[in-house]
Formats: structure tokens, C-alpha cells, sequence
């Protein structure tokens, strides 16, 4: 097995970039744990505040509460301030991303190890693909992209430049062609080839739930028939600026397929960098990646701690 992280090389870099794109989220959570805590005793007004804060940061009600009340355990009647609240958030943030911080494990074995894409329009799907196999190609893993959201033509387009970019080929299909079809020779080719990743990217029109589920069944169906255990990851692709919406897209996809990860686009755009510790604490989903800018290198395996600091605004 071969587990993808941040090359050792890029990881200062990486770690840069991660805190500046999150600067907007941890501005948004440094100034108003700065506004609370001037030399202010840590009493049940200051934990209702901090609480009423992470929940408007989109932590989710539940980490909120979770996090005000480890906070109260051990510094609760204490003057405290906003500096040493946001490193002991940040302590308890780690704890609850920790688990669920896994990177890519590739099984070579399998040849090719098959990455099902899912979510909906808009969420970065298609320019994650090509991020991601621009990160596996970078450890020296040859991938194949497969342009399974045959209905949006600008999709297959897309996917055919950044397959360029990364150096994978694309396999496509005429507009409209039947996605699961495409995948199975997406497979049959990957298999011929040798190579170690298959990527199928997946349609995401939530407007019409019914078809969309029967469709993404039917490439799992299709795909068991070469490999019972393929695919061997479902990762859902998530926009961080839907903030809480993001909880409830998890939930439609679960009903539809196995999700098996989460990869989260666009922090770099939003102040809900807190929504990834919500979802940690309420699904338990491991996340693998992130994505904190435009650039390829601007997406890579996800890191609690390194996480945690940044989103309270400290040095990772």
C-alpha cells in the first residue's frame, strides 16, 4: 500500500498556503474570541458567547458545545485570554479532526486502485479530479481520468485540460452517452494499461435525485462486475462555502452510494473553514483532502493539527 501525503519538500510551502487561505475563517474566529476574552473571567455568559461564536463560524451546534464545554473543564472560573483560548481550541479541534485525517492509501495490488467521484454542480468536482491525479502523479503513480458527467459537456472539456496537465489520459463518451458504460471501459482500459489509479468523475444534478441515484448505482453495479470490490474509494467533493449546507449534501449522497471520504474545495473562498470540524464531529468521514486555491498544488492531503492552528489563526 502506498499512503499519499504532503512531500517532504513542499510541506513548509503547503503549510503557508493552507493558513492563508484560511485567513478569512480564522479572522472571522480571532476577532471574535479577541472581542470576548480581554482578561475576562471564563464564566457561563463568556461559554454562552464562545459557544453562540462557533456555531456562527459554522462548527455546527454539536462541536460547539463539545468545544465550550472541554474549554470549561479546565479553565472554567479562570481569567483567561483570547491567545490562551484560541490555542486550547485549537488543542480540542485537533482531537476531533484527528481521527477522521486520513490520507490516500493506494493499493498497488489492485492495478488500478478506482476512485469514484460524487457531488453536486459547482462543488469543484471536476477541477479536484484534476488535482488529485496531478498529486498522484507527483509520487510517481500513473492515473486514468474517465469523464463520467457525460449531460455537461464544459465538465468533459475541463477534465480533458487539467488531464493534460497532470499527464493522464481522458477517456470520453459522446454528450449524453450512458455513464455507467463509459466507466466499465474506463476500467477494462485501466486494467489493459496497468495503471495504478482509475478517477471517474460522476454527474451531480441534484434536481433530479431519482436519476442521479439509479445512474450512480448502476456505475457501482457495473464496475463489481470486473472488480466485486471496486470501486475501492467513493469521495465526495464538497464546496466549504455552503457552510451547514454541506451537511445535508452529505446526507442525500450517503443515501445514494457508500461514501467512503470527503474532499473539501474553495477554503480559500469562505469564512466556514469550521464547517470540516463539524462534519468530523457529526459523520466521522475520513477527509483526505483539501483544496485552498486554484493552483495544483493548491489541494493536498488533509492534516489535523496543521488544520486546527490555522483555523484559530496560529502558527501551524
Amino acid at each position: 500500500m502506498i499512503e499519499v501525503g504532503v512531500p517532504t519538500d513542499e510541506a513548509a510551502g503547503w503549510l503557508g498556503r493552507l493558513r492563508t487561505g484560511l485567513g478569512r475563517s480564522a479572522g472571522k474566529l480571532a476577532s471574535g474570541i479577541g472581542d470576548l476574552f480581554v482578561k475576562r473571567t471564563l464564566d457561563d455568559e463568556a461559554l454562552e458567547e464562545l459557544e453562540e461564536l462557533l456555531i456562527g463560524a459554522d462548527l455546527g451546534v454539536s462541536a460547539a458545545a463539545r468545544l465550550a464545554g472541554g474549554l470549561a473543564k479546565t479553565r472554567f472560573a479562570q481569567e483567561v485570554t483570547a491567545d490562551e483560548v484560541r490555542s486550547a481550541l485549537a488543542e480540542q479541534v485537533a482531537e476531533i479532526l484527528e481521527p477522521v485525517a486520513r490520507p490516500f492509501t493506494i493499493h498497488e495490488a489492485r492495478k488500478p486502485h478506482v476512485m469514484l467521484i460524487c457531488g453536486v454542480n459547482g462543488s469543484g468536482k471536476t477541477t479536484t479530479i484534476g488535482k488529485l491525479a496531478a498529486m498522484f502523479r507527483h509520487v510517481g503513480l500513473s492515473v486514468i481520468l474517465a469523464a463520467g458527467d457525460t449531460f455537461r459537456a464544459a465538465a468533459v472539456e475541463q477534465l480533458q485540460v487539467w488531464g493534460q496537465r497532470a499527464n493522464s489520459p481522458v477517456l470520453t463518451r459522446e454528450p449524453g452517452a450512458d455513464a455507467a458504460s463509459l466507466a466499465f471501459d474506463a476500467f477494462r482500459l485501466a486494467q489493459a494499461e496497468r495503471a495504478d489509479i482509475l478517477i471517474i468523475d460522476t454527474a451531480g444534478r441534484l434536481q433530479n435525485k431519482a436519476d442521479l441515484m439509479a445512474e450512480l448505482q448502476k456505475i457501482v453495479r457495473v464496475l463489481g462486475k470486473l472488480d466485486e470490490t471496486a470501486p475501492h474509494d467513493c469521495l465526495l467533493v464538497l464546496d466549504a462555502t455552503v457552510g451547514q449546507n454541506a451537511h445535508s449534501q452529505v446526507e442525500v449522497f450517503r443515501d445514494m452510494v457508500e461514501v467512503t471520504g470527503l474532499v473539501m474545495t474553495k477554503l480559500d473562498g469562505t469564512a466556514k473553514g469550521g464547517v470540516v470540524v463539524g462534519l468530523a464531529d457529526r459523520f466521522g468521514l475520513p477527509v483526505h483532502a483539501v483544496g485552498v486555491g486554484e493552483g495544483v498544488a493548491d489541494m493536498r492531503p488533509f492534516e489535523a493539527r496543521a488544520y486546527a492552528r490555522s483555523l484559530l489563526g496560529l502558527e501551524a
